[in-house]
């Protein structure tokens, strides 16, 4: 890397390339870029071409002298590359739509990576990220893969498991909302606590501790009662119940809400499907990236736009740019990262990969021993695990079984002909994206079986 640094970035038109640029124009005194390649599919060639401008014009009003190339050909990117990341979506927004409104048609739970939804989008994205490491083995093997794809817990994992691909961390950007929002709740500064987070993606629970090691997140979840809770845009604050967190004295995600406040929760997504007027998230997004790259074609436009912080995933870029560096200089920054246990919670087993507290550097990641949790954590926590890793088989083999066995055991999914109906509309919904399955579908549509809903069906 002495020539400088190579990054590559898989599903480079994305929205949130400015905010990954903002990032390394930040950090170029510490992480000197050489060149950055941004890549697409022919689908997302209009937005590529729109954002690569702007990232340009970012660097250009810049000290640094970085070139921004676009490429339609992965491999012609990859080569030599040093870091990989992997920002992208199967089938785009359309794609999450019917995720979130098939379910939602049937009174279940549509969200991006949680439910049926969920699982829908892994499995359309572990075959793809799986191919990409092959592409990476051949092109830059010595190259490390951070991956923020969702749900990208499951990615990560697969990328381990499936791909054989040891060198890389998977990120979210919820961890970093929390270790932003909280520490003013009690009149402190981040650098003035210490952070323990243990779980799985977008389900994890956090401690918090001050400098003496006086544990403080109880008195975190006193305030978080009467002040902003800062969960992510993207999920409706309904409060937790106050007596379930004291007791376990952690705090969970914003996503724990889907599963401690299922009913509320379920309430307000249907109330939003069955308004024309507002629709499911997806449709929302949809409407607010619109916005966003027309803002990005504005050639005056240099620096990120404060609207994509309404895109629901603010800081997520910074986390990644921040891993990056972290592992170039070896700073053993203490980040919170999708990588393998090895013993950091021991109640899954040391080869799965959860979301913990980590030290990050020119290895990689070094959890944090979290401990074992709670019964009641403890069983949530080995039951969404074993859900995930039936997804991921699934989504590698094409076993119509496992994936019925992953919907059976999902919390979010009630079982039943009900939940198999979702299963297959879902499979002739996405039927372009999941080659693993195309005996199945095949199947299914002999047998007439169709999508329902009509916004859905009008996607395809």
């Amino acid at each position: 890397m002495s020539k400088g640094v190579k990054i590559v970035t898989i599903g480079g038109g994305s929205s949130y390339t400015p905010e990954l640029m903002e990032g390394f124009i930040k950090r170029y005194e510490e992480l000197p870029i050489r060149e950055i390649w941004l890549v697409d599919i022919d689908d997302g060639k209009e937005k590529l071409e729109t954002v690569g401008k702007m990232a340009q014009r970012m660097w250009d009003a810049s000290p640094y002298d970085v070139k921004v190339h676009l490429s339609m050909d992965r491999r012609e990117a990859l080569k030599d590359a040093d870091f990989v990341t992997t920002q992208f979506r199967v089938g785009l927004l359309n794609a999450r739509i019917k995720d979130e409104r098939i379910p939602l048609s049937y009174g279940m739970a549509g969200q991006e990576t949680n439910g049926a939804g969920g699982i829908f989008k892994a499995f359309r994205t572990i075959p793809v990220i799986l191919s990409t490491v092959e592409d990476m083995k051949e092109l830059c093997p010595n190259a490390w893969l951070i991956n923020f794809t969702n749900p990208a817990g499951m990615v990560t994992d697969a990328i381990i498991r499936y791909g054989k691909w040891e060198k890389v961390l998977g990120l979210c950007n919820v961890p970093v909302g929390a270790m932003m929002a909280e520490p003013e709740l009690i009149g402190k500064t981040l650098d003035e606590l210490i952070y323990s987070f243990a779980g799985l993606n977008h389900f994890h629970w956090h401690r918090v501790k001050d400098l003496q090691g006086n544990d403080v997140t109880s008195e975190i979840i006193d305030k978080m009662y009467s002040n902003d809770s800062g969960i992510p845009a993207n999920i409706h604050d309904i409060p937790f119940f106050i007596e379930q967190l004291k007791q376990m004295n952690m705090i969970p995600c914003g996503y724990h809400r889907y599963y401690y406040r299922s009913e509320e929760m379920l309430k307000h997504m249907l109330d939003e499907y069955n308004d024309p007027n507002v629709g499911t998230r997806a449709q929302q997004v949809k409407q607010t990236e619109a916005e966003l790259f027309e803002l990005y074609k504005n050639p005056d436009l240099d620096y990120k736009p404060e609207q994509l912080a309404q895109r629901g995933g603010a800081h997520y870029s910074d986390a990644a740019c921040e891993t990056i560096a972290s592992i170039y200089a070896n700073k053993n920054t203490h980040m919170v990262v999708s990588t393998k246990n090895n013993g950091a919670v021991p109640d899954l087993a040391p080869d799965d990969v959860v979301e913990v507290s980590a030290y990050i550097g020119a290895a990689g990641a070094r959890s944090i021993a979290f401990g074992s949790l709670q019964s009641a954590e403890r069983g949530w926590l080995q039951l969404m695990k074993n859900m995930e890793l039936c997804v991921e088989e699934a989504a590698v083999t094409g076993d119509y079984g496992v994936a019925l066995q992953a919907f059976t055991i999902n919390p979010l999914i009630s079982s039943g002909e009900k939940a198999k109906r979702i299963l297959d509309e879902l499979l002739i919904a996405h039927k372009n994206y999941l080659p693993q399955f195309a005996e199945k579908i095949a199947e299914l549509e002999a047998a007439g079986v169709t999508v329902e809903d009509e916004v859905a069906k009008d996607l395809d």
